[in-house]
């Protein structure tokens, strides 16, 4: 039987992100054809029962599974759609159909109606001396897994109220015994509804309680793989960061060389104002250069490290500035003098980078004339900075992919799409949040959020 449910099924659902609405399909192919099964040996051995809206009610459960499978094959194809555009790899966070709202509420009704069907069938073939009316617990003990635990309560009303319907009155089959009280509802008839209230409350509590801890162990271990595959990115990042660390240092040096023996070479020598400011431009340029590789061996781990350090919200804002190209297009709105005397605890150098990764990106968006503008909140527990930028803005299907690794929006030889995603990665470490909001042709927000550390819990992270 097992195998024709699967002929049945199979077909209609793609392989991928079914989750276990797939296991309800193939129960309710197997409920139907255990019901035929039923049905034929009770012909066979003679039993009479009403046998027309009993095959109706199984044709009417093959149906709807039919229906089932076809909507779940329709959504699992657009959630994988949906899903290859908005993220790409799907590596560890792959949604199934389970995930998706609609599909939950289209399951959850699908059970209440079995269960109304079971109850239905019970009432045409002998109520509750039919054996199979115990199969109300295996429809809640189902439920109880697929379904959220107020919904799972619901199946369980309904459940309750269709056995109690039964014990008030049902079609009376001689062959499966006398009815449950001859002379209608009496003292039998309460204490089964009582016992059976009783039974399928508990059945639902366990169940979904055992269900729920399962779920949230599972959530546990798939944030757990996905902080350790950023952790990977991460270090295969910072041993490139070394790398190139290691070798632009010496061609560096060069030119420094060269650009100095040339400077000394043109003193006391007529030249052009041009060639003067071209030697200050590559000695200014040099120099961030050098503090560009210093960041970059901190970031790979090197002996400059960042360490948590006590600083305030103003000091912070200029050692971002201090790094920042352009500093006169980036308007910087102070807050009160509490408020930027607060004191932080926190890798100062880790976050002005992240912070300055975020105001270079808003001038480049913002064009040669465009302004950013940097502005800093602090409460009890956390510190806010928020970057605006006067930009073109973005699409929602940019916004879902901005922070990826090697995704950007910029020209070819202006960035390599890393700069956000080293940002979040340090936001994240630290306990914090990056968010995006923008409107096309209205420019685009980021707000950084961080906690603000206590210092005698404040670890040592890896910075970028």
């Amino acid at each position: 039987m097992n195998d024709q449910s699967s002929r049945l099924a199979i077909p209609l659902i793609p392989a991928a992100r079914l989750g276990s609405s797939t296991w309800l399909l193939h129960l309710r192919y197997f409920a139907v054809a255990g019901q035929l099964v039923a049905i034929v040996v009770a012909v066979l051995i003679g039993i009479e029962l009403q046998f027309g809206p009993l095959l109706a009610f199984v044709a009417f459960t093959a149906i709807t599974n039919f229906i089932y499978g076809v909507y779940l094959r329709t959504s699992s194809t657009r959630l994988e759609s949906d899903t290859d555009l908005n993220n790409g790899n799907g590596e560890f966070d792959t949604p199934t159909v389970d995930d998706t709202p609609t599909v939950r509420a289209v399951t959850l009704g699908l059970m209440l109606l079995d269960l109304m069907t079971l109850t239905a069938m019970l009432y045409f073939s002998g109520g509750p001396t039919n054996p199979f009316s115990f199969f109300y617990f295996v429809n809640l003990a189902v439920g109880g897994v697929m379904i959220w635990p107020r919904a799972a309560w619901s199946m369980t009303a309904v459940a309750i109220v269709g056995y109690s319907t039964i014990l008030l009155d049902c079609v009376h089959v001689p062959e499966l015994g006398p009815p449950v009280d001859e002379n209608g509802f009496g003292l039998r008839s309460i204490g089964l509804m009582l016992a059976f209230a009783t039974c399928a409350s508990v059945v639902t509590y366990f169940v979904t309680r055992t269900s729920g801890s399962l779920r949230a162990r599972e959530k546990e271990l798939r944030e757990s793989q996905l902080a350790k595959a950023a952790n990977r990115r991460i270090e295969a990042l910072t041993t490139l960061a070394a790398g190139a660390a290691h070798e632009l240092a010496t061609p560096l040096s060069t030119i420094d060389v060269i650009s100095r023996e040339l400077s000394r070479h043109l003193e006391g020598v007529e030249k052009p104002e041009s060639v003067a400011e071209d030697l200050r431009l590559i000695d200014h340029q040099l120099e961030l250069c050098r503090h560009i590789l210093h960041r970059m061996r901190g970031a790979a781990g090197d002996t400059m490290a960042q360490q948590w350090y006590k600083t305030t919200v103003g000091d912070l804002i200029d050692a971002t500035l201090e790094g920042v190209r352009d500093p006169h297009r980036v308007d910087v709105i102070d807050g009160t003098e509490d408020d930027e005397n607060r004191t932080l605890w926190m890798p100062e150098e880790a976050v002005a980078q992240a912070i300055r990764n975020l105001i270079h990106n808003g001038l480049d968006a913002s064009g040669v004339n465009g302004r950013v503008k940097v502005e800093s909140r602090i409460d009890e527990q956390y510190v806010e900075f928020l970057i605006t930028d006067e930009g073109q803005g973005m699409t929602d299907e940019i916004l879902g992919r901005i922070g990826d690794p090697f995704f950007t929006t910029k020209e070819p030889g202006r960035g390599i799409g890393l700069g956000l995603y080293l940002t979040r990665n340090v936001v994240s470490q630290l306990g914090g949040s990056l968010t995006f909001s923008s409107i096309p042709g209205r420019g685009t927000s980021a707000v950084v959020k961080l906690p603000i550390a206590n210092p005698e819990n404040a670890p040592n992270v890896p910075v970028v």
